[in-house]
């Protein structure tokens, strides 16, 4: 089984339409929040590393063996991944997407859009909406999330 599966045209077209139009998405240096996620969600303002770790167990505990979800890099090449199979890392020690924003919007979602996590490369923050990964977050717990900024 194969990972990190690059969105075709297509594929890439139809997601960030989507995104643009269910998240009102407008991506900005200066005006936060660049979107709206549904209720219930959670943005978090200050980054740990134990994100990351923390993120794929999320991941693995709400997909099943062989599903898929959505990694995007904003204006780059977004991907289909399982949270079970490898994630490579670069000589910089960071994923294809990595779930920190380091100057880019790294969104983390559901092939259905019943939750994500959508990383804020400007605001530094981190959003995460759909009431089963709140719940499973909670129980996971990365240190970032004690300091809420939003909450829906």
């Amino acid at each position: 089984m194969e990972n990190w599966i690059e969105l075709s045209t297509l594929e890439y077209k139809e997601v960030w339409d989507r995104i643009y139009d269910a998240f009102k998405f407008e991506p900005g240096m200066s005006d936060f929040p660049s979107f709206e996620v549904p209720n219930p969600f959670i943005t978090y303002d200050e980054i740990y590393n134990d994100l990351e770790e923390k993120s794929l167990l999320v991941f693995q505990e709400l997909t099943q063996k062989n599903e898929y979800m959505y990694a995007l890099d904003w204006q780059h090449p977004g991907y289909w991944i399982n949270p079970r199979l490898e994630f490579p890392k670069s000589e910089f020690d960071e994923c294809t997407v990595p779930i920190i924003p380091n100057g880019d919007y790294y969104f983390f979602i559901h092939k259905n859009f019943e939750w994500g996590l959508l990383g804020h490369p400007w605001e530094r923050t981190i959003t995460i909406f759909g009431k089963e990964l709140i719940k499973v977050f909670e129980k996971h717990q990365p240190k970032m999330f004690q300091k809420i900024l939003r909450q829906g």
